[in-house]
């Protein structure tokens, strides 16, 4: 099964790991280091980012 590119940018991701506490690993390891709970946690993160994002904008508008 062929993987599709992901939508999030490295920079982004590479935050996120900062953020969340793990960028060392993907320093040493990459990503494949991290584990599933952490790629859960910087997936739910980036979804909160994205949704306050969204909101802040539908607030600019009134």
């Amino acid at each position: 099964m062929a993987r599709r590119g992901g939508t999030m940018s490295e920079a982004m991701k590479m935050e996120l790991a900062k953020e969340l506490g793990f960028y060392d690993t993907v320093q040493r390891e990459g990503w494949g280091g991290i584990t599933t709970r952490d790629a859960g946690n910087m997936v739910k993160r980036a979804i909160e980012i994205a949704e306050r994002a969204l909101a802040q904008q539908g607030t600019d508008r009134s």
